[in-house]
């Protein structure tokens, strides 16, 4: 038998080394991607307090709400935008009118994330920040008249917002028409 150089030796072992490593390699990846077993499942039924039910406003009652807003507010010749969320604050309906400033668009949706985070029309809520000026620092909120909360049975479900008329009173005759909307 031949004897190998040393050159050939090393090679042959290295190759040796990584054909190992590679399986091991491949079966510590294989290990790692084995799943866990999967968590007891948890009973959630409204008998164990696990869940909590709400009231949300529907697309088609939302959109309702905004289009007699926008209606309420053409009678008047005013152009506005108008903003409905539910009760979380997120945005259902947005609709910016004809004619309607850029601003309002960001203002509307402001104005309807305050109604329904202190369920009260803003127009009182700007009246609060005499006592607590600090209010109007939170995030996302709008202490300007033009917002309307919706509520079912007290508790508010979604805000109606406008911005683009000349006066914030106005802003809220039209929200507050579109509160009105659902009650038909």
């Amino acid at each position: 038998m031949k004897k190998l150089s040393l050159r050939t030796r090393v090679l042959t072992g290295a190759v040796a080394v990584a054909a190992l490593g590679a399986g091991t390699f491949g079966a510590m990846s294989a290990n790692a991607s084995t799943p866990a077993a999967a968590p007891a499942a948890v009973k959630a039924d409204a008998a164990n307090d696990n869940l909590q039910q709400t009231t949300h406003l529907t697309v088609a009652a939302a959109t309702k709400a905004a289009r007699a807003t926008l209606d309420a507010a053409k009678k008047e010749n005013q152009r506005v935008s108008v903003a409905v969320v539910d009760r979380n604050g997120n945005t259902v309906v947005t609709l910016r009118g004809d004619g309607a400033g850029p601003q309002s668009y960001d203002a509307a949706q402001k104005k309807a994330f305050t109604a329904v985070s202190w369920n009260a029309p803003t127009s009182e809520l700007a009246k609060r920040l005499t006592d607590a000026p600090t209010l109007k620092d939170i995030p996302g909120t709008l202490f300007l008249a033009g917002g309307a909360p919706v509520q079912a049975g007290g508790a508010p479900i979604a805000g109606i917002g406008v911005a683009g008329a000349p006066s914030g009173d106005l802003d809220e005759k039209f929200a507050q028409a579109g509160v009105a909307s659902l009650a038909r």
